[in-house]
């Protein structure tokens, strides 16, 4: 498995042909650090099935990111259907964020189990920008974004985990944390209505 940083962003192997392993992409980073615009790219670049959770979570859940669960219920599900795209040989990318390492190694792990890459794409960005580009996007597109006071950016900020170089060239997955045996135990823990399924 490999990764990369946002300037890593080209078509490298072209579309899935059936020759090679499908890839999981997974986009990392803040709101406002240019996710989705990047994941379009990767999946025009790739032939690559994009789930972007905030298109789904908007029109079914409305404005409120916590949803009484129904955020992580989503996710989940999304999990089970990139798994289920990279068995059949398509490439898929997660435009999640995932601002956990934790939440990055289980997925590299579970990409694994379905035979396919994985790579770990990083969108750094600085705070005066994201705030910039959220109030943008919050005044340009109100019903494609949510409300985030820049008191919670900072909060955000502070709590993500930034991927380091070792987790973006692809090294080995580390054991998951104390408690659990396996990554997919994991997994199924912190998204509600995955299903991990053969592999």
């Amino acid at each position: 498995m490999s990764g990369a940083s946002a300037r890593d962003d080209g078509p490298h192997d072209g579309p899935h042909d059936g020759t090679a392993p499908a890839t999981l992409f997974l986009l990392v980073g803040l709101p406002g650090a240019g996710k989705t615009t990047l994941a379009r790219r990767l999946a025009a670049a790739h032939g690559a099935l994009r789930l972007t959770p905030d298109e789904w979570h908007l029109p079914l859940f409305g404005s409120s990111l916590r949803a009484e669960g129904g955020r992580d219920v989503l996710e989940g599900r999304m999990i089970t259907l990139a798994l289920q795209a990279l068995r059949l040989g398509t490439s898929v990318v997660l435009d999640f964020g995932l601002w956990s390492r934790d939440e990055r190694s289980a997925l590299r792990r579970l990409a694994e189990g379905a035979g396919a890459r994985c790579r770990v794409v990083y969108l750094p960005v600085a705070l005066d920008v994201q705030l910039a580009r959220i109030a943008h996007r919050r005044a340009t597109a109100p019903g494609e974004t949510f409300p985030m006071a820049e008191a919670d950016v900072v909060s955000w900020r502070e709590r993500f985990e930034e991927p380091g170089a070792g987790e973006l060239a692809g090294e080995e997955v580390p054991d998951p944390p104390r408690g659990w045996p396996t990554w997919a135990a994991w997994a199924l823990d912190r998204w509600p209505a995955l299903e991990v399924g053969e592999g």
